[in-house]
């Protein structure tokens, strides 16, 4: 019976984690126990639980007055998470770069496809989750796990930090330098890797939109 609680638990935070990465749910979205608990078929006590562990993730925000909210960074959270971006990634970057073989870059190549055709087919979670995974998938590709699970849990926080969905031209900008960073590991072009890089998430940085979007709690989640 503890088993099948923690499964359905598990299971409730990872779909309303995928839908606030997926910018499906905003930040400020309020999240009330019982109306989840309609929307998933289960009590409120599994929902909490599931609330609890997103709090724990820095997803959701629990306060005595509003309840639980898709959390909210400030700006200057945001500029941090992105600077240990940048540290991080340049590291991972220049060691791979030593170290990369020609499978590794048809893998990588491979999820450029994946990105060109969610960006092709208008396919916003899609085109969110791929631009995103490209830099976790840089870490396994390192075989640093650690570190692919940290970047996993900033770029979450990344996705919170843009109130809007990314624009189709933002997302296509992001595409083609991907794009340049894989053309300059293939080359093991270090200096070149580390500007692309730089560049790359200054401009993500710089195409982040503060307004806020109103959420449909039910048709958010019904998406996942």
């Amino acid at each position: 019976m503890a088993d099948e609680i923690t499964t359905a638990t598990d299971r409730i935070a990872a779909s309303i984690a995928q839908a606030i990465v997926e910018r499906r749910l905003m930040p400020g979205t309020r999240l009330a126990e019982q109306k989840l608990a309609e929307i998933y078929g289960v009590s409120r006590t599994l929902v909490r639980q599931a609330l609890n562990q997103l709090s724990r993730d820095r997803l959701v925000t629990l306060t005595p007055s509003r309840g639980a909210c898709v959390a909210e960074p400030s700006v200057e959270e945001a500029r941090q998470v992105f600077e240990l971006r940048q540290m991080l990634e340049s590291s991972l970057l220049t060691q791979l770069c030593g170290t990369i073989t020609p499978a590794q870059v048809r893998l990588l190549r491979n999820h450029l496809k994946q990105e060109r055709e969610a960006i092709r087919r208008s396919d916003v979670p899609g085109r969110t989750r791929l631009l995103a995974d490209f830099h976790v998938l840089l870490a396994r590709l390192h075989g640093n796990e650690v570190l692919a699970e940290l970047l996993s849990d900033l770029l979450s926080r990344c996705s919170l930090i843009a109130l809007m969905y990314q624009s189709s031209h933002s997302a296509a900008e992001s595409q083609a330098e991907h794009e340049a960073i894989v053309d300059a590991l293939e080359a093991r072009d270090r200096r070149a890797l580390l500007k692309l890089l730089d560049a790359h998430l200054g401009n993500v940085e710089a195409n982040l939109k503060l307004e806020p979007r109103a959420s449909d709690l039910a048709a958010a989640l019904k998406a996942a």
